[in-house]
């Protein structure tokens, strides 16, 4: 069955009124939290400012992340990786573009060790795909992982803000096995994607789901407020047999009662989950 989830960060005070970032003071008060409000899961987030430090990086840190983690039945999943975002490979040249993959490499030996299943690479934004070029980079700078990600029984998944048939175009250059989609509801809506066609056209590669809303060509707003037509997307992803997570990556409260507002966004996905499967 689906596990419904939380992006890192969601359940602290936010850090320099970014929407999303690492809660270097929050980190570990967070599983404990998650725990008291019955969550199952929580999806890790590393930046690249700091990168080397963050605890899922050290020795120790995985260590405590995994006694975190077993002490409050919270599991880590899923990792979304706006360092790659905020600093591409494929984008770089040269000495950079080496340091970076290497990097890449070190995240992904960090994650199995604490039993990250998925790490996302977005390509939006800054990580967006511009041209062949910087596709390329990208076919060429992950397909040498696929071993390790099989051998781990990990898997690598991309969110993108392609339109579907260049998003499954794209994908049918990746094994199945080893690389997915992450299915953004908000980004989706945003841009004015259909979810219907959209799923149709590379729902089996969905493997992990982000639950946000936003305005049509907006930014993120509460759910339920924004162009995401939520039963329509629960009911196609229900109709594909999605049983992955739903990681809440919403709108944060405006009045700092950020657990509050995460358990009721809960609640509305567990309605939606219901009204799709029955």
């Amino acid at each position: 069955m689906s596990r419904i989830g939380f992006m890192q960060g969601r359940l602290s005070p936010q850090i320099d009124g970014k929407i999303q970032a690492f809660p270097w003071p929050h980190w570990e008060a967070e599983f404990s939290i998650a725990h008291e409000a019955r969550f199952e899961s929580m999806e890790w987030t590393l930046d690249a400012d700091r990168l080397h430090e963050n605890p899922l990086l050290l020795p120790d840190g995985q260590a405590r992340i995994r006694e975190l983690a077993a002490a409050s039945d919270v599991l880590v999943n899923s990792l979304t990786g706006d360092c790659f975002m905020q600093e591409p490979f494929w984008k770089a040249l040269d000495d950079r573009r080496g340091q970076l993959l290497s990097d890449l490499a070190a995240v992904l030996e960090a994650c199995s060790a604490v039993g990250v299943s998925f790490v996302i690479i977005p390509l939006v934004d800054n990580g967006r795909l511009e041209n062949d070029t910087q596709r390329e980079s990208l076919l060429d700078g992950l397909l040498p992982q696929v071993p390790a990600l099989a051998r781990r029984g990990m898997a690598i998944l991309f969110e993108s803000d392609f339109a579907a048939p260049a998003l499954a175009d794209l994908m049918s250059r990746f094994p199945v096995e080893t690389f997915g989609i992450n299915y953004d509801i908000g980004n989706a809506a945003s841009l004015g994607f259909d979810a219907q066609s959209d799923l149709h056209a590379y729902g089996s590669r969905v493997r992990n789901v982000h639950v946000k809303d936003r305005l049509l060509g907006g930014t993120t707003v509460p759910l339920g407020s924004g162009a995401a037509d939520f039963p329509k997307v629960f009911s196609k992803l229900a109709r594909i047999g999605y049983r992955g997570d739903f990681i809440l990556q919403t709108a944060r409260a405006l009045d700092g009662h950020h657990l509050e507002a995460l358990v009721r966004y809960r609640e509305m996905v567990r309605g939606w989950i219901a009204d799709s499967r029955a």
